[in-house]
């Protein structure tokens, strides 16, 4: 079934109670995406370049009129550890948080979260000057980089 057609099959609703097993393929990176590997009963994005649609206004809705590629801009960590994915939609600039899945790209998920450090909002070459402004060493003994291991 054609993923923009399924508000128009289905009584409204329908997905947020009921398990998403279609497959589709992927209008991004054109591959064939099947709900095995998930670890949910819900696939809700491409496991290969982690792209969507905009089909829903709220999760499993339907009906959203977009239909634009929702790209994957960032990740972040739940309370519990969970990753999620950000994705902004391309057509209208809507933004949305998808939990990731079990056979999600591990290389793509890293280097979304790795973005921000990569590309800094600032000049690489400022590092010193800004930690001398805020008052810490050449160690960076001043900040928090404590990684937390589930």
């Amino acid at each position: 079934m054609n993923r923009e057609n399924k508000r128009k099959s289905f009584e409204k609703g329908y997905y947020k109670n009921h398990s998403c097993m279609e497959v589709f393929t992927c209008k991004v990176c054109g591959r064939q995406v099947v709900p095995e590997g998930a670890g949910s009963e819900h696939r809700n994005h491409c496991p290969n370049c982690l792209s969507s649609l905009h089909v829903d206004n709220e999760p499993g809705d339907r009906e959203s009129e977009c239909g634009g590629i929702m790209e994957p801009v960032a990740v972040w960590i739940k309370k519990n550890g969970e990753w999620s994915i950000i994705h902004r939609c391309r057509r209208c600039g809507k933004l949305s948080s998808n939990r990731t899945a079990a056979d999600d790209n591990p290389m793509k998920l890293m280097s979304i979260a790795m973005k921000p450090i990569a590309n800094p909002p600032f000049p690489i070459e400022y590092i010193e000057e800004l930690t001398k402004t805020t008052g810490c060493d050449s160690d960076f003994s001043c900040f928090d980089f404590t990684v937390t291991k589930k």
